[in-house]
């Protein structure tokens, strides 16, 4: 494994090339085509008419979550709670969207040290007309575990506005008055949190942000980053792609908070890779197997779910029994590997002797120069940060063409980052 230098995989990011907000019409967004080494430049709107016949472009359904919680104690102090990854009563998202009274959630807290381990912090929230109490108390201090509970069935009592403050804190055990079975988390999270916008946009969640930051066919909640490449995708387009005979695939990939952390050491492999929540089923390993050779991920996170999902079969290939879990270097620890063909159908073969329809599994795999792609043959991706693991796994695609592609980006003032403009890479 050669040694690469984070320092090779920069280049110059004005603040005021980031695109702060989305333009008015999703599909409107420039659209930088390299094929083959050949540039050119479009709309997004246009972007069937590059694509090579018989692809199959691959979806991240993902839905992003108001993973961003505020509770605020009576000494005026903001506590901030992130959501980062369910633990109890079950670490699958997919699950711990439906869980009702009480959950425990890996957090990251803003302004930890003004919160203390007896302090209970508490919102009173109203949801579908019934009173809800929200009570947020540490579960354990060194992992940043966090326990909510939410009871309904209240007793009668001013709202937050007529008391004139929006929060409070108590200090004594949980007291429940109902038993909150009846509001799940993921409706909690919906009048209790925000939307969690990227940090490079310096800006907060507007009201527009809960529609335009998703995707028009987001559906499994749980992400607390968007799938951004999808961003730029209309009914109008997909429509388009479908009358074009271009096939369609949906996965789900939950975006941690993970994907906007930063390299912070000059040999990238020493970075300490995030891990992410992947959901495929049946249909998925089907339709991949009949169109190995087509297929083409939109956004990073779904090819990094399709590479994922080819070493699961390898790993399933060595023991049936193989755990959905890809440590961020496995890949580079194997070389004579099986075909894609045969790894997808170790997949098939075990959810079939399993009587499975879905498999739920965990990522780390970090893509960077000298990887061989195994199930992708190009990306829709948009313009990603300097020195990000992101700009490594478009390194990995094209090679040095990559400083090509943003220098031609940085000419033709292109809108850089989550809600800028768009590119599509077929080496």
């Amino acid at each position: 494994m050669q040694n690469i230098k984070l320092s090779d995989y920069t280049y110059d990011l004005p603040d005021e090339r980031i695109a702060k907000f989305p333009l008015p019409k999703r599909d409107e967004s420039k659209l930088q085509v390299y094929q083959h080494g050949k540039i050119t430049h479009t709309t997004f709107k246009n972007i069937t008419d590059y694509l090579p016949q018989n692809s199959l472009l691959v979806f991240n359904n993902t839905k992003v979550i108001p993973a961003r919680i505020h509770f605020q104690k009576s000494t005026g102090a903001v506590i901030q709670i992130f959501l980062l990854h369910p633990v109890l009563p079950t670490p699958v998202i997919n699950l711990a969207m439906e869980v009702t009274a009480s959950c425990v959630w890996e957090c990251m807290i803003g302004n930890r040290k003004r919160w203390k381990k007896s302090d209970i912090l508490t919102q009173i929230l109203t949801i579908d007309g019934q009173q809800v109490e929200v009570n947020a108390e540490i579960f354990d201090e060194e992992k940043n575990h966090v326990q909510l509970s939410w009871a309904t069935n209240l007793t009668p009592r001013p709202s937050p506005l007529e008391r004139g403050d929006l929060f409070r804190i108590e200090s004594s055990p949980l007291q429940r008055r109902g038993a909150g079975g009846e509001v799940k988390f993921v409706d909690l999270i919906q009048s209790l949190g925000q939307i969690p916008l990227p940090p490079y946009l310096n800006r907060e969640a507007e009201t527009a942000d809960y529609e335009t930051y998703q995707t028009v066919y987001s559906e499994k909640k749980g992400a607390v980053a968007a799938p951004t490449a999808g961003l730029h995708f209309t009914e109008e387009v997909l429509k388009g792609l479908e009358n074009q005979g271009i096939k369609q695939e949906f996965l789900t990939l939950h975006v941690g908070a993970g994907t906007f952390q930063p390299i912070k050491v000059e040999n990238i492999i020493e970075h300490k890779m995030h891990n992410e929540q992947v959901v495929i089923s049946k249909q998925n390993i089907e339709n991949l197997l009949n169109n190995l050779g087509n297929i083409i991920p939109v956004g990073t996170t779904s090819m990094r779910t399709l590479e994922s999902v080819y070493w699961y079969g390898v790993k399933l290939i060595s023991d049936k029994n193989s755990s959905f879990f890809i440590e961020k270097l496995y890949p580079y620890q194997h070389e004579n590997v099986p075909t894609a063909e045969e790894s997808l159908k170790a997949i098939l073969q075990k959810m079939v002797d399993n009587n499975e329809t879905e498999i739920t599994g965990e990522t780390e795999i970090f893509i960077f120069p000298s990887y061989q792609f195994k199930l992708c043959k190009g990306i829709i991706t948009n313009y990603h940060q300097p020195e990000s693991t992101l700009i490594l796994l478009i390194a990995a695609l094209i090679g040095e063409d990559w400083r090509r592609v943003y220098e031609e980006a940085m000419t033709k003032d292109y809108r850089f980052l989550s809600y800028g403009d768009s590119s599509l890479l077929l080496p």
